[in-house]
């Protein structure tokens, strides 16, 4: 009986997901007339968002939660983009399926709603001087109006739905602010973050167009970064290379798009530029995995693999689950994604454990020259797996930058190619030495 109960439940299940996540053989082909329908998710988010601040919406919000996820997942996971250099559009529908539920999520479990630092509701200041910026994170205090009066609950909606590290909110109260180093002058502001946007933007054209000359990697069916027909440290020393640029074009695109969106909430939404510090903080830089994760990596996606895997945690196992539960949850959030490719990580908790170890045992923290070499042999050496298990499925061959918008492929490569053929050697056998 227990079994046939099992099977039924299994069974519902299976069907309930199938019907939200078709097989890929079974998905709808994204074209010119369906594409509208990838925008209809951001309709209830924006009304979610502007629920969670209103006053005494608890009981709305968690009737609404269902829909919200229901259409997020059921859109992005049902249509498909079906040529093969379009695949990286079909990871990216994923991340941004599983980052609006996870959003609607935050906003329909907390009974309050979410409130900024110094609010007891919703809009509701304890005092008249409080914070009213979305996440002043300097010492003057700062308010931040919409540009127009009339929108005041758009400005609302978009301000908390944006607000991923949580800077000025209950919800980010202790997150690390990286130090400015930008005049919060708004002009001056303006045109250090379009400065910005476009140096982010030659460095991600570059790297992602060096990484498609590699064969297989760069290719819309995937290959994997361990090339078997190299030398052994020729091998290796593409894989590294592969691997760095891959996490620097990571790094680079954070960074623009947080760009844009700081030039687009400052400019058109009126919001404070004390508001929009920066989304890192030299990571190169970190001398320990604790300071690496914590502090000078970016912080946008914290709240989200706390929803997916780290409050679960701290229910069963406190701080340790917690620590456990997040990294679960960022495993389960970039592997959930990458399915929506149509073909998981979770080594980091260990390693920080290492480190609380280390400082138990011996009485010094992890740091200095020794724990920075630390930093780079984890993320560096054993990192390693995560950008093959990307490549491996095409992330490598997708269309990110188009050729007509490349720098990179319209006059620096071919400026490279044209001074290596008269050596009579190509670019990838120039970095990595001839087989």
């Amino acid at each position: 009986m227990w079994l046939r109960i099992y099977l039924k439940c299994h069974c519902i299940v299976h069907d309930a997901f199938r019907a939200l996540v078709p097989e890929p053989h079974e998905r709808i082909p994204i074209t010119g007339i369906n594409t509208l329908y990838l925008l209809f998710p951001l309709l209830p988010l924006i009304y979610m968002g502007y629920l969670a601040r209103r006053p005494d919406t608890f009981t709305l919000r968690l009737l609404f939660l269902p829909l919200v996820v229901v259409v997020a997942v059921g859109t992005y996971f049902r249509f498909m983009w079906t040529e093969p250099h379009h695949n990286i559009y079909n990871w990216a529908q994923g991340v941004l399926a599983e980052a609006i539920s996870a959003k609607a999520i935050d906003f329909a479990w907390r009974k309050e709603g979410i409130l900024k630092i110094d609010e007891v509701q919703p809009g509701v200041a304890r005092n008249p001087d409080a914070v009213k910026a979305n996440g002043d994170a300097h010492a003057k205090p700062v308010t931040s109006d919409p540009a127009t009066p009339t929108l005041a609950w758009l400005y609302d909606a978009l301000e908390v739905i944006l607000s991923n590290r949580g800077l000025g909110w209950k919800f980010g109260i202790g997150i690390h602010v990286p130090r400015e180093e930008r005049s919060l002058e708004r002009n001056s502001f303006l045109f250090a973050t379009l400065i910005s946007f476009i140096g982010n933007y030659m460095i991600f054209d570059l790297l992602e167009s060096l990484i498609k000359l590699v064969p297989d990697v760069g290719a819309p069916h995937g290959g994997t970064i361990f090339r078997a027909e190299l030398p052994f440290f020729h091998r290796y020393a593409l894989s590294t290379a592969i691997h760095v640029a891959t996490g620097s074009c990571i790094l680079a695109a954070f960074e623009l798009f947080y760009d844009l969106i700081t030039i687009f909430a400052v400019l058109l939404l009126g919001s404070s530029p004390s508001a929009w510090p920066p989304v890192l903080d030299h990571p190169w830089r970190s001398d320990s995995l604790h300071i690496f994760w914590s502090k000078r990596w970016h912080q946008i996606l914290r709240e989200i693999f706390f929803i997916f895997g780290g409050f679960f945690g701290k229910i069963i196992a406190g701080k340790f689950g917690m620590l456990f539960g997040t990294f679960i949850g960022s495993g389960l959030y970039h592997e959930f994604a990458a399915y929506a490719l149509g073909r998981g990580f979770d080594t980091i908790a260990p390693l920080l454990l290492c480190e609380k170890a280390w400082y138990k045992y011996t009485g010094h923290r992890v740091g200095g020259l020794y724990g920075r070499l630390w930093v780079y042999f984890c993320v560096i050496i054993l990192g390693q797996p995560l950008s093959n298990s990307w490549h491996r499925r095409g992330l490598g061959g997708g269309l990110m930058v188009p050729p007509s918008l490349s720098p990179a492929r319209q006059f620096i490569i071919p400026s490279i190619r044209h001074c290596l053929n008269g050596i009579g050697t190509d670019i990838l056998e120039f970095i990595v030495g001839s087989t």
